[in-house]
């Protein structure tokens, strides 16, 4: 739903009708039952004969109240005209419809609009005792001008049957009144296109049954909205029920409260009684599938309450329309029920200044002398409209100065009344998700969603369910790019809860991610077993008074540190030695690691299952000779380590290794029988020698800028094998007969001279080879091939191609000697012809033709459309290309 600057401010009237009647024609008859239809709809009415206050004088109050009436319902009887009194309340009346915002609207109760025009027939008769009356000409013409104005006869509207003419009388009186906004009318900013939006996804005008949940964060506007939305279109239908707050309503009474305001509502009966829910039930299944209704039910937070009240196609009348609230969209998946699920928008920043000024200054826009402050204000509460609100409510009438401190302080202390609002969320979560959401508030906010899901199944959580439930919860989002993200006032709550116990000492708490505190506490050895987490983006703190804080903290299982100590070639100010680390740790990432091992006799690791240890001053993991089995460790990151070999023999269960950019590693040892490693990455590392082993789990195998890599052995069939990328100029034969099962082969700047494929590899989609030696490629069958590049291979004159392409959509062929004479499977071509990057002094430019033929010589059994292609060569002189003289050119052939 777009945001919208509109502000709704309307004229304030007092009454929506007056009604005017002749007392003794319809008072206890048409205009009573008329009246009570008013009521019932919600329409405030005023009765001359009930309204007026006794002990004034009677025409001033009359003349009030018909000026603060918005509409004017005149209802002309036979004696209407006889009745001197009701002919000064006309005049009033066309008074104020001819000067000001008034509408008038006639009703011919049993009289024709050509008599009251005239005065004529029964109303001449009527009228007839006043025609030497003074007023008799002003009378005259307001019994004229209200008869020419649109209206309603009896006599000719339903079938001269009371209850359908008062019933079309209010139906049309409702869509004659404006839109009715919630609470504080002149407070409401960029409402109009939310409650458009809303509106819109109704569809009021369709004959089925349809809800609608709107869904967002506390004090993100949901009630206001779902208020403005049922004030504008409650009066469409024959029945409405509001029930706000039903979490809270239903906690305190029971749901059985909720079901009898409902019935209350729609019925117009208070009398109701609802003995349980199961009665309650019931009894909305016999009432709503007769009225076409529409029901509210705001800050709704448990499926069941919905299920209790009977929210289902076949209990309502077709045309109804229930609108839900709620900050959980977990709620709204009813069985056999299909709900729309919009997102509340927070303000926009312009919205969010003309709400504060409203609230802080009484108008549109920042007193002067306030511009800044009320801009700070702004950027703090980031659109959220409850703290807008009340920061404008608290700010107005104060002084620079009090402005200036108030909003220091929100830097330490957050507001109260913001974070009570924001924390119904989280009071509600089961305790694992609890702790899952503390973690992202404290540390994983804007992390990349698959990574925050590592660092939280590294702890033992049950990561992806539980970051499911608080984005249901509106307690997180994920950003287009897949990022972890929270509004600001929501990580807020979240740190508050960390801190609100102990908010004075920090090493008490369960989370440290203040840079200050947290280096306070390590220097000054405060650490305590409280500790689960810390996070610290960047320090300096020596490495020495690090581990030891570190040590005390018996139970961290959460570490992440940005390292910026700059230590030099004298390695005795840190140590070779490990580091004095606690053995709860279950996620370690030590980015800038300045120690040269990390595993210990006072660190053996035997509950970590995530370790990154990037750009890092480590040789090995182990101490010399003081290696152990690590079982629980699963994701090994060392990129840009120094690492000089490396032995997989002791992390039996590690599923994913990377060692990219380790510019010193000779060896790798891949123990025989290593099931569980699913992705390998070795990219620029020096190895010479890869055997991969029997590595049946394998999934991912990176390889790219390995230039000294000349031998990799895939000796075992490898089920899992999706994809390879490899880069090596000095490898010269590559073997991939076992490896079935790929998706993706990008083999670039590879010397080779040999490439051996499966005979069968039916899941190849992509596949590149660049810059290589070879001169016979056969791709064997690889039926669902999409995307075939060969680029720079200058040698290869064969190329084989299986017939059984179905899905191919592009082949891309540079710099080869490849003669495409033969046999091309597509239904038409796309030839495009560019620069061809030559050594001597003249180049080949191309002409490919193409001619079609009813039999193919390669394969005349094939039923397919059938083309000869010849590559004609003839010799130019050489083109400059941009500023170097050189020239480049390609063929590119495109399956439709």
């Amino acid at each position: 739903m777009a945001s919208s600057s509109t502000s709704f401010v309307q004229k304030c009237f007092r009454y929506d009708v007056f009604i005017s009647f002749r007392g003794e024609d319809t008072r206890k008859t048409f205009v009573d039952h008329l009246f009570s239809a008013l009521k019932d709809k919600g329409i405030l009415t005023c009765r001359d004969d009930k309204e007026i206050r006794q002990g004034r004088k009677i025409s001033d109050e009359l003349i009030n109240s018909i000026e603060n009436s918005k509409l004017y319902i005149i209802v002309f009887s036979k004696n209407y005209a006889s009745s001197s009194w009701c002919l000064d309340e006309l005049c009033v009346f066309i008074y104020f419809y001819c000067t000001a915002d008034q509408t008038a609207y006639p009703v011919f109760y049993d009289v024709e609009p050509t008599e009251v025009r005239k005065q004529i027939g029964v109303v001449g008769k009527a009228f007839a005792k006043h025609e030497k009356a003074e007023d008799a000409g002003k009378w005259r013409g307001a019994l004229k001008e209200a008869a020419d104005l649109a209206g309603l006869e009896l006599k000719t509207t339903a079938n001269g049957h009371e209850a359908e003419f008062i019933k079309q009388i209010v139906e049309k009186i409702s869509l004659e009144l404006p839109p009715i906004w919630s609470s504080a009318d002149e407070n409401l900013i960029g409402m109009k296109s939310r409650v458009d939006g809303v509106v819109s996804s109704l569809e009021i005008g369709i004959d089925d049954f349809r809800v609608i949940g709107i869904k967002g964060m506390g004090g993100g506007g949901k009630t206001t909205l779902a208020r403005a939305v049922f004030d504008q279109i409650s009066h469409t239908f024959e029945g409405q029920s509001f029930v706000a707050n039903v979490r809270e309503v239903s906690k305190a009474s029971g749901l059985k409260s909720v079901q009898k305001q409902i019935l209350s509502d729609v019925s117009k009966d208070q009398g109701i009684t609802v003995n349980d829910v199961y009665d309650g039930k019931n009894k909305m299944k016999r009432l709503m599938p007769s009225r076409r209704v529409l029901v509210v039910l705001d800050d709704v937070d448990h499926i069941n309450q919905l299920n209790e009240l009977a929210i289902e196609p076949n209990s309502f009348k077709p045309g109804s329309r229930i609108i839900v609230t709620t900050r959980d969209e977990d709620v709204l998946n009813i069985r056999r029920v299909k709900i729309t699920i919009l997102e509340v928008n927070l303000l926009s920043e312009e919205e969010a200044v003309s709400l504060f000024s409203r609230y802080a200054f009484g108008g549109e826009n920042p007193i002067q002398g306030y511009e800044k402050l009320s801009e700070q204000v702004v950027r703090y509460a980031d659109g959220l409209p409850l703290t807008i609100k009340v920061l404008g409510s608290f700010l107005g009438g104060k002084d620079n100065l009090e402005w200036i401190d108030a909003l220091e302080r929100l830097k330490t202390i957050p507001l109260k009344e913001t974070l009570e609002k924001l924390e119904i969320s989280y009071i509600g979560l089961e305790d694992d998700y609890k702790e899952i959401f503390l973690d992202v508030a404290c540390f994983l906010k804007g992390w990349y969603k698959d990574e925050a899901i590592r660092a939280l199944e590294s702890q033992r959580f049950n990561a992806r369910i539980g970051l499911r439930v608080l984005e249901q919860k509106s307690l997180v989002t994920i950003s287009e790019d897949n990022c972890l993200n929270m509004h600001d006032h929501i990580e807020e709550m979240g740190k508050n809860i960390v801190r609100r116990l102990h908010p004075h000492e920090p090493w008490k708490h369960s989370r440290l991610w203040n840079e200050t505190e947290i280096e306070d506490i390590l220097a000054n050895d405060q650490g305590m077993e409280a500790t689960r987490g810390i996070q610290l983006e960047s320090t300096e703190i020596e490495p020495k008074i690090l581990m030891s804080g570190l040590q005390n903290m018996k139970k961290l299982r959460f570490l992440c540190l940005n390292y910026h100590y700059y230590f030099d070639s004298d390695i005795s100010k840190i140590g070779k030695c490990g580091p004095y680390l606690p053995n709860s740790l279950q996620y370690l990432q030590w980015n800038k690691f300045p120690f040269e091992c990390l595993l210990s006799r006072t660190f053996t690791a035997d509950n970590l299952v995530r370790l990154e240890l990037r750009e890092s001053n480590i040789v090995r993991l182990w101490e010399d000779g003081k290696r152990k089995v690590i079982n629980n460790l699963r994701f090994l990151n060392l990129e840009g380590s120094n690492l000089v070999a490396f032995d997989l023999e002791f992390i039996p269960n590690l599923e994913t290794l990377d060692l990219s950019d380790c510019e010193n590693i000779v060896e790798l040892n891949i123990p025989n029988g290593f099931p569980k490693l699913k992705f390998l990455n070795l990219t620029r590392t020096p190895l010479r020698i890869l055997n991969l082993g029997p590595i049946p789990d394998l999934e991912t195998l990176i390889v790219k800028g390995c230039y000294d890599l000349v031998e990799l052995h895939i000796p075992f069939q490898c089920p899992k094998l999706k994809s390879i990328i490899l880069e090596s100029e000095k490898m010269m034969i590559l073997d991939l007969g076992l490896i079935s099962y790929l998706k993706t082969l990008s083999l670039a700047r590879c010397d080779l001279a040999e490439l051996h494929m499966p005979k069968e590899c039916p899941n190849l989609k992509y596949m590149k080879l660049s810059l290589s030696n070879l001169r016979n490629l056969s791709l064997g069958l690889t039926p669902d091939l999409e995307s075939l590049i060969i680029d720079g291979c200058c040698d290869l004159v064969e190329l084989h191609m299986p017939n059984t392409y179905q899905k191919l959509k592009s082949i891309i062929i540079t710099c080869s000697k490849l003669d495409l004479n033969g046999c091309g499977r597509f239904e038409s071509f796309l030839f495009a012809k560019m620069f061809q990057l030559v050594e001597m002094g003249s180049f080949s430019g191309e002409y490919l033709v193409t001619e079609s033929k009813d039999i193919c010589p390669f394969h005349p059994e094939n039923s397919w459309c059938k083309f000869r292609i010849t590559r004609i060569y003839k010799e130019e002189p050489v083109p400059m290309y941009a500023s170097q003289g050189l020239s480049r050119s390609c063929l590119t052939i495109l399956a439709y």
